[in-house]
């Protein structure tokens, strides 16, 4: 039998994505997690043939958790399902693990085909992600400064970007705010920026928040 770990803290969510996966594959044992910590809690109990992960839960930030889960589990394969778009965190997603990146207004036909090639033991990559991948391996092409910062540093910049206060970045990345403050002056340094204005400014150029 399947056996899939839905981990996301919308109960609306894991209910919908249990009931669309029993109807288009059969019987399968689902387990499931609301958070980052009950997610990695589930990925040291078991070998699970999918995690089907969000980014956005609370307890950790995703990326990390990510790399955590692939760490603990390797072998378990990691379908990520987000509500950031392809261009914010698929490209970081894949490199940290992650068997296939879907946005979360991905058609069901789309999520079936991806689920399908992940428990075949391969990759699902859409175009786009693709070209944005061959884009990347493209040492002519001059990467724009936030593919220079680290993952935790591109979390810190979306969230400032978006206006989330260093308190509130602390907390939906269990860091200190003194760590987040770090990270902030480094980010404005990489980023050639002066202020959190023009943060938010570059990110909606190139389409780091929506």
């Amino acid at each position: 039998m399947t056996r899939i770990l839905i981990a996301d803290d919308h109960p609306l969510v894991r209910k919908g994505l249990k009931d669309i996966l029993s109807s288009a594959m059969g019987k399968i044992e689902f387990g499931e997690a609301e958070d980052a910590q009950q997610t990695i809690a589930e990925s040291k109990k078991s070998n699970w043939d999918l995690i089907v992960l969000d980014l956005s839960m609370p307890g950790k930030s995703g990326l990390d958790t990510l790399k955590q889960i692939r760490q603990i589990n390797p072998k378990s394969p990691i379908l990520v399902l987000s509500m950031h778009s392809e261009s914010q965190f698929a490209l970081r997603a894949i490199r940290a693990g992650a068997s296939s990146y879907l946005s979360k207004d991905a058609d069901i036909e789309e999520l079936l085909k991806a689920i399908n090639a992940v428990l075949g033991g391969g990759k699902y990559i859409s175009r786009t992600l693709a070209e944005r991948i061959a884009d990347h391996l493209d040492s002519n092409i001059q990467k724009p400064p936030h593919e220079n910062l680290s993952d935790r540093e591109y979390q810190i910049l979306c969230m400032l970007a978006s206006g989330k206060k260093l308190k509130d970045i602390s907390k939906a990345m269990s860091l200190s705010i003194k760590t987040i403050s770090i990270c902030r002056q480094h980010i404005l340094e990489k980023m050639n920026a002066k202020n959190n204005s023009e943060l938010t400014q570059y990110s909606i150029q190139n389409r780091l928040i929506g």
